[in-house]
């Protein structure tokens, strides 16, 4: 049997962030870019989302995870969002950026990629 590998993507997903460990990041959002690459194991025959990793669903749980509270480090951050998009079954990899942008004068963004495996 052919295994079927599907990439799935969100790319430059802007939002404020309650996010450092500075004093002058405290209580003051921030904004922040996201990325996710999720490298899945689908079958999207029957042209059902119910047989794709979806990723306004991964778009959500970004959301809901950066707006659930202040978090110290960005590679926290990434951590929490890899950890929620391989609870689905079907994500073998998830590659996550976080940059915190204008973080540092002279600079678009600063911050952090991981790449987590289900395995």
């Amino acid at each position: 049997m052919t295994k079927t590998v599907t990439h799935v993507f969100v790319r430059n997903l802007e939002l404020l962030a309650r996010i450092g460990v500075h004093g002058h990041e405290h209580g003051k959002p921030q904004p922040i870019r996201i990325n996710a690459w999720l490298t899945c194991k689908v079958s999207p025959e029957g042209d059902k989302l119910d047989n794709v990793v979806d990723y306004e669903a991964v778009a959500d749980n970004i959301r809901a995870i950066v707006a659930a509270g202040h978090i110290n480090l960005a590679e926290s951050l990434a951590e929490r969002i890899a950890a929620s998009c391989l609870e689905d079954k079907r994500v073998e990899t998830a590659r996550i950026r976080v940059e915190k942008l204008h973080a540092l004068p002279g600079t678009e963004s600063a911050g952090v990629e991981i790449e987590r495996s289900a395995r």
